[in-house]
């Protein structure tokens, strides 16, 4: 292990966060302020080795199966959306289906993805709805990218995330998805929970992996590390 404390990819909390769980692979750290577990930077797998990760990925619109899963995310968002809203499918990856179906559902949504869409212009404009479905645990600088969603939201817009939770001790050390390598910071309620603190909102837990956050309608207060 590089040292006992690490500054918190998200939060930057004066504490640190201290060592939690390493593996054959990854040391892990836990921060006692937003309670984000994280990767250390020098393990992360280099571009061309995450991205070969995805490129293995078979999803696609056809794929009935997950059409289901992203319905987890897609139906609670798209219920409470107006009609022809304008969205993003941010880490929308090789196969684009979530934004698939939002336009099916008559919305118009654009695409961002580091790897396959990585166009930044559609990060420049303003949208009604963001999805990263799968995103947020591939997340280099969550802080950074993190506050550039929520800014993207227009006053009264929602944000919608699917992320698997972490747990204890026991539980991380039994958990599979901490095994895929491509995974470098890991969620739980706690961390949502101070997400929406800082978003000054409130949260929707629609489903066991699913969180919707609603911009306020009055000016947002900036993000705070």
């Amino acid at each position: 292990m590089e040292r006992k404390y690490l500054c918190c990819p998200l939060c930057a909390g004066a504490v640190g966060s201290c060592h939690f769980y390493s593996d054959r692979y990854r040391d892990y750290y836990r921060c006692p302020h937003c309670d984000l577990i994280h990767v250390l930077p020098s393990q992360f797998l280099s571009l061309e080795a995450e991205k070969a990760e995805y490129d293995k990925h078979q999803n696609s619109p056809e794929d009935v199966g997950y059409r289901k899963f992203l319905g987890r995310l897609f139906t609670p968002l798209n219920n409470r959306l107006r009609p022809a809203s304008y969205g993003l499918d941010f880490g929308c990856g090789p196969g684009p289906t979530l934004s698939l179906m939002f336009e099916e559902a008559g919305h118009q949504v654009g695409l961002f993805d580091s790897f396959y869409a990585p166009d930044k212009h559609p990060l420049t404009l303003q949208y009604d709805f963001v999805t990263a479905s799968e995103v947020v645990e591939h997340l280099h600088a969550p802080a950074a990218e993190l506050a550039l969603l929520w800014s993207i939201l227009k006053p009264g817009g929602w944000l919608g995330i699917m992320t698997k939770l972490a747990l204890d001790l026991d539980a991380f050390s039994r958990w599979h998805y901490k095994s895929d390598l491509t995974h470098v910071c890991f969620f739980s309620r706690k961390t949502m929970d101070w997400l929406a603190g800082q978003w000054h909102t409130k949260i929707l837990q629609v489903d066991k992996d699913v969180f919707l956050f609603q911009k306020p309608l009055c000016k947002s207060t900036a993000f705070q590390v």
